[in-house]
């Protein structure tokens, strides 16, 4: 949906403003996001990266990007299509908080993963 919406976006873009793509930064990191998914989508192909916990440490990177795309660009930076008018707000608790579960349910899943693995 998001590839759809950015490429909509982009035909709507022309009509408006004459022009598909202006490098804001709202595109960009949709397209960041984009390339992300298309990355792993396209993980399966290689050999080394079909695991499920690579997939959904992968999983965990483009949901970041999402989140990004979605709020951080409009709230952090400037452009076109935000509302970071001044000063940015500050960084809430709750993110870093989140960051570092994030990478602690991560660790410890690729801990489990190992020691079940090396049972069998």
């Amino acid at each position: 949906m998001l590839s759809v919406g950015t490429y909509l976006g982009g035909v709507w873009a022309n009509e408006s403003w004459g022009r598909y793509w202006g490098w804001d930064a709202k595109e960009t990191w949709a397209l960041v996001t984009i390339l992300i998914y298309a990355f792993i989508l396209h993980m399966r192909l290689i050999p080394k990266m079909k695991g499920l916990y690579t997939y959904n440490l992968a999983t965990l990177f483009g949901w970041a990007s999402v989140i990004m795309t979605y709020f951080g660009v409009n709230y952090y930076l400037s452009g076109l299509h935000s509302y970071a008018a001044g000063d940015p707000i500050p960084i809430p608790g709750w993110v870093y908080v989140s960051v570092v579960l994030a990478i602690l349910i991560s660790v410890v899943a690729l801990i489990k993963q190992n020691k079940y693995s090396l049972i069998r």
